[in-house]
Formats: structure tokens, C-alpha cells, sequence
């Protein structure tokens, strides 16, 4: 029997920001680039993920690692404001957090479903359950402070 096998307890599953695809990653191997054998990409890359309705679910209820989700649309100009910082949150965050994408003109129907009223508006999902959410933009510290604490807290 091979002990160094990863079972389910001390791995994580992620979703490809590529294909999709869920993928097993061992927890002690998530900082070695692990890419995904269905299309190669690499996992935890620390990029933003442009999300639509089936690749929605796929991030936040099938992946171990919470995802904080800014719905946004082109238009507006807080939005691209908070674009520079959500990427810097990805990108130290790769490990253990995904930031995803959902513009809100181009999915209406998830805007709806979560009845965003303003943008931009970020939700915090784990499990397939929005943790928290924040409306407006806000700086990097701001961020970083809220994520801590509702990560910690849950």
C-alpha cells in the first residue's frame, strides 16, 4: 500500500479557471503549479476567472476553496477601480482563495439571482453559500481586512 497517497482528507478540490473541470490537488502539493489534466492550464494561477452561469456553480459549489465573486459590468466606473485590486487579491491569494468575474449586462440572470441592486458588488461564497457580502468599491486594505474576517470567522 502506498502511504504517500493523497486521500480525501488532505487534498483540495479546485476548478480549472480554463475548462472548468474540478481537479484533486494534495493539500502539501497546492504551491508546486499544479496543472490540470484536462487542458493543461495551470491551477491556482492568482488571475481573476470570468464567471457565467455554469461555470458559476462549478467555482463556488464544487471547489474546496472559498470564492469571492464581483459582479461588475463594463459601464461602470467604481468597477474598474476595483479590477486592480480584486487581480493583487487573487494573486496573493492563489492558494487559498479564487476571485471570479460576473458581468452583470452580459448575466443578467445571475445578477437576478442574487439580486445584486448595485455594482460593484462582491460576494463571499463557500460551499456553495454566500458567506458576506460587500457593495461599493473599496481599497486593498479594506478588502484584505473584510476577507480575513469572515474567512476566519466561518
Amino acid at each position: 500500500m502506498n502511504t504517500n497517497a493523497a486521500t480525501a482528507s488532505d487534498s483540495i478540490l479546485v476548478a480549472c479557471s480554463q475548462c472548468h473541470s474540478v481537479v484533486r490537488i494534495p493539500s502539501d502539493r497546492v504551491n508546486e503549479h499544479p496543472k490540470c489534466p484536462k487542458c493543461k492550464g495551470q491551477l491556482l494561477e492568482g488571475r481573476t476567472i470570468n464567471l457565467d452561469a455554469a461555470s458559476f456553480a462549478t467555482h463556488t459549489s464544487k471547489s474546496s476553496l472559498p470564492v469571492l465573486v464581483d459582479f461588475w459590468a463594463e459601464w461602470c466606473g467604481p468597477c474598474k477601480m476595483m479590477a486592480p485590486v480584486l487581480e493583487r487579491v487573487a494573486q496573493q491569494r492563489a492558494t487559498t482563495l479564487q476571485v471570479g468575474k460576473v458581468n452583470t449586462d452580459e448575466q443578467p440572470d445571475l445578477a437576478g439571482r442574487f439580486n445584486i441592486r448595485s455594482i460593484p458588488t462582491l460576494i463571499l461564497f463557500r460551499d456553495g453559500k454566500e458567506l458576506a457580502r460587500q457593495s461599493g468599491a473599496v481599497d486593498a486594505t479594506t478588502l484584505s481586512r473584510w476577507l480575513d474576517g469572515m474567512l476566519a470567522s466561518r
